[in-house]
């Protein structure tokens, strides 16, 4: 976690920055960023992170956070990070 950021990231990714503030931004995912494992951040910062386009990035923020709000651990119909 870097100390600037205040939220931690996964096990091989760090939080990127458009995604920290928009948990930062919603108190409940930030409540539930806290309490999963360091393997789940990683799967949703893979998630948010692994599409091409920009536009598909900015959904996943915004659909991560609601999930993310509702108390959900882990990205739905998603593989999982290829990278862990």
């Amino acid at each position: 976690m870097s100390a600037s950021s205040g939220l931690p990231g996964g096990t091989v990714h760090d939080l990127p920055v458009d995604l920290r503030d928009a948990i930062r931004a919603e108190p409940a995912a930030h409540a539930t960023w806290d309490d999963i494992t360091p393997l789940a951040r990683n799967e949703w910062i893979c998630w948010v992170t692994s599409p091409k386009k920009p536009e598909t990035r900015v959904k996943r923020i915004a659909w991560g956070v609601e999930n993310l709000r509702d108390g959900k651990r882990r990205p739905c119909c998603w593989p999982g990070c290829p990278h862990r």
